[in-house]
C-alpha cells in the first residue's frame, strides 16, 4: 500500500467534505443524502461508484415499510412508494445535509425532519457523525435522531456498496455467524419467523443480538471488518460489482413490527465502526 499521505487533513470542495488520516482517504456527500461518495485505503478505492455508489444513511427507517404505511399509536402515516409496492430505505438519503463542522479527522451533518422535501410527519433532528481514526485504521460513523415533539418509531443504519472485486485478484469473500436469519416472504419482507441461516446469495436480515460483525476479505489485499452494536444486519450479494453489508437498528418493516420510540427524551443513536488491515 502507499505510504505518499501521512498527515491528516480535512476540506470543504465542490465533490464534498473530504477527510484523510494516515493511508485512507475518504468523501462525503452533504449535498447527495449524506452519503459516502469514496473510501480509499492507499489509493484503493473500496466503494462501489456510477448511479448506485457509496455508502448511504437510512433514515428514519430502514430497508422496505410494507405498502409505505406505518402506524403510530391509532395514527396511520403514508410514506412515499419509492420502490413499487413498497416504501425503503428512508428518505435522508433524497435531502441536502446541513454541514455543522469539519475537522482534521471528522464531520458532522444534520438535516430536520420536517424538511418538505422529503416527508416525515414528526419534528425532530436527524445527525450524522463520521470520523476516521487518528492511524487510519478504522472508520466510525454514529447517527441520532431526535424528536422535538411528540414521540414516534423510527430506524437508522448504512447501507454501503463494497466493491465485489478491488481491480485485482480475487472476489470479497464474507464471513459472519448469525444467530437467525428473518425467513423473507415473496414480497421481500420478513414473514415473522426465525429460521436457521441459510447460504447465499442473499437479500436477507439477519439477527446479531451480540452485535453485528462481519468480515469482507478481498485474499491477498485486505481485510475490512463492519462492526456495532446493533443488532441486526441485510447483507445483499445478488449484485455482481458490489456486496452490501448494512447495519441498522431493526428488522425490514420494523417501524410496523418493532417500534422503537424516539421521544424528546430517548432519542435513537446508532453507530458502525469499519476497521481493516492489509493481507
Amino acid at each position: 500500500m502507499s505510504t505518499e499521505n501521512t498527515t491528516q487533513s480535512a476540506a470543504r470542495g465542490a465533490d464534498g467534505v473530504l477527510l484523510s488520516a494516515g493511508e485512507a482517504e475518504l468523501t462525503v456527500h452533504p449535498d447527495n443524502g449524506c452519503r459516502i461518495g469514496s473510501l480509499r485505503i492507499g489509493g484503493t478505492e473500496l466503494l462501489r461508484q456510477g448511479d448506485k455508489y457509496g455508502c448511504f444513511p437510512m433514515v428514519p427507517w430502514c430497508g422496505r415499510i410494507d405498502r409505505g404505511r406505518f402506524r403510530n399509536g391509532g395514527e396511520l402515516h403514508q410514506m412515499p412508494v419509492n420502490s413499487p409496492p413498497h416504501a425503503i430505505h428512508g428518505t435522508g438519503r433524497d435531502l441536502r445535509w446541513r454541514t455543522a463542522r469539519v475537522d482534521e479527522t471528522g464531520a458532522a451533518f444534520t438535516y430536520d425532519l420536517a424538511d418538505p422535501a422529503a416527508p416525515w410527519p414528526y419534528p425532530g433532528t436527524v445527525t450524522q457523525v463520521v470520523e476516521l481514526a487518528e492511524d487510519g485504521g478504522s472508520l466510525t460513523l454514529t447517527m441520532g435522531v431526535e424528536a422535538a415533539g411528540d414521540s414516534f418509531p423510527a430506524q437508522a443504519g448504512w447501507h454501503p456498496w463494497f466493491l465485489r472485486n478491488l481491480g485485482k485478484g480475487e472476489d470479497v469473500r464474507l464471513d459472519f455467524a448469525p444467530e437467525w436469519q428473518e425467513e423473507r416472504g415473496p414480497d421481500h419482507l420478513p414473514a415473522g419467523r426465525r429460521i436457521t441461516p441459510k447460504p447465499g446469495p442473499w437479500d436477507d436480515c439477519f439477527g446479531m443480538p451480540r452485535g453485528v460483525e462481519v468480515t469482507l476479505t478481498w485474499p491477498g489485499q485486505l481485510e475490512l471488518t463492519v462492526s456495532s452494536r446493533a443488532e441486526w444486519v441485510v447483507v445483499y450479494d445478488e449484485q455482481e460489482a458490489a456486496v452490501c453489508v448494512e447495519p441498522q437498528s431493526g428488522p425490514p418493516n420494523g417501524l410496523n413490527t418493532t417500534p422503537r420510540l424516539v421521544t424528546p427524551i430517548d432519542p435513537l443513536e446508532v453507530s458502525t465502526t469499519w476497521s481493516w488491515r492489509a493481507l
